[in-house]
């Protein structure tokens, strides 16, 4: 019989296991890494960095924070050297493996108070551990959905577990809601609950266990791809895949890891900057508690915020995450029929003209509610451009690769990037903010900078649709 005519295969993973797989995984992983990023906020410069100086306190917070996108280099190339190697299967579980029980731990760590400053450097640790994990998850769930998707929809697919990020950001923020909410506020809802800080905190990061327990049976039922498989068969698994990528891909490494640098830039301001930006006091408020409780206080060294409370913030915050799952769907259709490239060119210059705007929207109003409905247009301007231009990232980065290095080339080209990226923003961002005086312009134009930056990148690049995984196995069974 003609292939032709020849009755088709079915696929070694069904569509709704594929789906399933790569979006579920994801979103655990995402929510761990959130739960860290609020408590970065709300908990830890009190619990774990204990200062007389508030910025202080919370720039040692985000350092650590920062730390773990240190560590996710170094998990892209060891995850990356299994999954090329071994396959997609076993890595993945690993990685959530990892993730899942560095989250539990946090959860258990004693305090400041109890330990002193070891407590902080085993915070460092499980946050390093983070890192590690989330370094090898995502390049993995990339592939698992783009592997195994119909001619014609990989950008599609590859949305999926670029849906996880919004997805595990509501969850995990509206675990905190309901623990914040379900706990007694003696100085008023708008006020930070004492028992939330003793031990409230603690039930995000505990519940992380469930999840891993849900994502480790999704993904034990995953078989490998017929991409992958194919690629075993002609003998093109490389025995070091890191050092091929670098070798003859090096190119596709830095675009790749610059296409990825607005991204990073642009999602950790929206999250962790703006939380802790729209959640620190007014001027006036912070003066007026500290001439009630009778402590010093220098106007001049304050460095003031929008004064929202915790729980109105992050609502805010969940309405504009909405948006940022939508157009992450809406991206992959749109990427399939105009390119990639083409897309990413349009969005990351709009990403830099709304840089340049931030001071418009985030400065504060002599109206309260003016304030309020310009910065949840923000947000949600914001995390709309966060989804146009993470979604098209889960099919771009694994294209520029061949099969034989992709896990290992698409996980150092997006690791990377958050470095550059994600591990620096909090930091700079709120260094940027304290030397302008509070106000956010500096901020919007290190965002502008790095889509510049994007954008040049993107422009050298080339178009990515219309490549084949099959016939891209690499070189390897060319040399045997």
């Amino acid at each position: 019989m003609s292939s032709a005519t020849a009755a088709p295969t079915a696929p070694a993973n069904p569509r709704s296991r594929v789906i399933t797989a790569s979006l579920v995984g994801t979103t655990i992983e995402f929510y761990d890494f959130y739960v860290y990023a609020t408590a970065a906020v709300l908990v830890f410069p009190i619990l774990f960095f204990p200062s007389d100086d508030d910025t202080a306190s919370l720039l040692a917070s985000f350092a650590v924070f920062g730390a773990a996108m240190i560590a996710r280099p170094i998990g892209a190339v060891v995850f990356g050297h299994f999954g090329d190697k071994f396959g997609r299967k076993a890595t993945l579980v690993a990685s959530l493996l990892t993730m899942g029980i560095a989250t539990i731990l946090i959860g258990c760590l004693p305090t400041f108070n109890d330990i002193g400053w070891w407590a902080a450097l085993l915070l460092l640790v499980l946050r390093l551990a983070q890192g590690f994990a989330l370094g090898g998850e995502w390049s993995g769930a990339a592939l698992v959905a783009t592997e195994n998707a119909p001619k014609g929809k990989r950008a599609w697919y590859g949305t999926f577990p670029q849906l996880g990020a919004p997805i595990g950001f509501i969850i995990a923020n509206s675990v905190f809601l309901v623990i914040y909410f379900a706990l007694p506020h003696p100085d008023g809802p708008a006020q930070r609950s004492e028992e939330f800080l003793a031990w409230g905190w603690r039930v995000p990061f505990l519940f992380s266990a469930v999840m891993v327990i849900v994502g480790l049976w999704v993904r034990l039922k995953l078989v490998e791809s017929e991409t992958f498989s194919k690629a075993e068969k002609t003998g093109a698994i490389r025995k070091f895949p890191l050092g091929s990528v670098i070798r003859g891909h090096w190119r596709a490494l830095i675009l790749g890891t610059f296409i990825m640098l607005a991204t990073y830039v642009l999602f950790y301001l929206m999250t962790s900057f703006t939380l802790a930006y729209g959640t620190k006091p007014t001027l006036e408020t912070a003066q007026a508690t500290a001439e009630a409780s009778g402590a010093a206080f220098d106007a001049a060294a304050y460095v003031p915020g929008l004064g929202f409370g915790f729980t109105d913030f992050v609502i805010m915050q969940i309405v504009g995450v909405i948006f940022f799952g939508i157009f992450t769907l809406l991206s992959g259709p749109v990427a399939d029929s105009i390119g990639r490239r083409k897309l990413l060119l349009w969005v990351t210059g709009v990403i830099a003209v709304f840089g340049l705007l931030f001071a418009v929207f985030l400065a504060p109003q002599l109206d309260p509610k003016f304030t309020g409905a310009l910065v949840q247009a923000f947000l949600v301007l914001g995390f709309m451009l966060m989804g146009a231009t993470f979604g098209p990232m889960g099919a771009l980065l694994p294209e520029l690769f061949p099969t034989n290095v992709r896990y290992t080339g698409s996980a150092i080209s997006y690791n990377v990037a958050s470095i550059l990226g994600a591990a620096v923003a909090p930091s700079i961002a709120t260094t940027l903010w304290a030397l302008a005086g509070g106000s956010t312009w500096l901020v919007g134009v290190y965002l502008t900078a790095s889509a510049v930056l994007t954008f040049i990148a993107l422009w050298l690049s080339k178009e990515t649709k219309d490549s084949e995984y099959d016939a891209n196995i690499g070189e390897a069974a060319a040399a045997r």
